[in-house]
């Protein structure tokens, strides 16, 4: 079974449904949407995927939610949080009750969360999701060091890094320039990395070769069953055929149950979405 560790799914902006005054540039100016995304997984041959509610329409995680009830074999929710809600706390200590939601997302590149991560705000909330054991999927894009007394301090705290902590708007050694500190977090029994979006960071076409080494020294640190795959499908510079076929026939160093394992069963395990919840296509 295929996973998709992240997908950003959104309605267009209405007068009815206005966007926050902050908001930043969507991916695709007309929405995406769970059809077009069902044709795309089919083609590509994905049997499900994550929800992540794309920062640009706010806080709120009802269309995603919605959608992942429709189609609970197909999709699932992390959703987005805003810790600083006057009812931030009980949110938190609801927040797995809902069947479809796997965890949170928290996207550092963003105003006011960067502040956030350095001014010790959040302390409470990195403590409460590991006693609550709530998964985090903190995007730190060049700012994978801003993580490590995070994880030191919160041992039992389950975190995933998106797009391996790689600068989003780069690419090859550039968009890796973390690449030391990502390696190093691995040492972090509860430290996973998504190796979503790869394509996005090369600058060759498939298969990708000038990213490869970077994921040889991801694979080396943290091994299959700490990698989730996923494509971030709607910025996605290659087909999603692609993306998935980087993993899934290219990277020699792989093995078939590392396959197995990057494609879905990590995302099974840490993310404590059972592959028997779901058919296959």
């Amino acid at each position: 079974m295929i996973s998709d560790v992240q997908v950003h799914l959104w309605e267009p902006e209405t007068p009815a449904k206005p966007w926050p005054p902050f908001s930043r540039k969507p991916h695709k100016p007309n929405g995406f949407g769970v059809d077009e995304m069902l044709a795309e997984m089919k083609t590509a041959g994905v049997d499900r995927a994550v929800i992540v509610p794309p920062t640009w329409t706010g806080d709120s995680n009802d269309f995603a939610l919605d959608i992942a009830k429709r189609y609970p074999e197909r999709f699932a929710v992390v959703g987005r949080f805003n810790p600083k809600a006057p009812d931030a706390s009980a949110q938190l200590d609801g927040w797995l009750k809902d069947p479809h939601m796997l965890g949170v997302r928290m996207s550092f590149h963003v105003k006011p969360y960067v502040d956030w991560l350095d001014d010790g705000s959040l302390d409470w909330f990195w403590a409460k999701c590991e006693r609550n054991k709530i998964p985090v999927m903190a995007l730190l894009p060049g700012m994978v060091r801003k993580l490590k007394p995070v994880v030191e301090r919160h041992p039992d705290l389950k975190v995933l890094i998106p797009h391996m902590g790689c600068v989003l708007d780069k690419h090859a050694a550039e968009a890796f320039r973390d690449i030391d500190e990502l390696t190093g977090l691995a040492r972090h029994r509860n430290v996973v990395v998504n190796v979503s979006s790869a394509p996005c960071f090369s600058k060759e076409p498939y298969p990708f070769r000038d990213v490869e080494p970077y994921l040889r020294r991801i694979y080396d640190a943290y091994g299959p069953r700490r990698m989730l795959w996923g494509a971030d499908l709607s910025r996605l510079t290659s087909t999603y055929r692609e993306c998935l076929e980087q993993f899934s026939r290219g990277l020699d160093f792989l093995s078939a149950s590392d396959k197995e394992w990057i494609l879905g069963k990590t995302l099974a395990s840490v993310l404590n979405w059972p592959e028997a919840r779901s058919a296959p296509r």
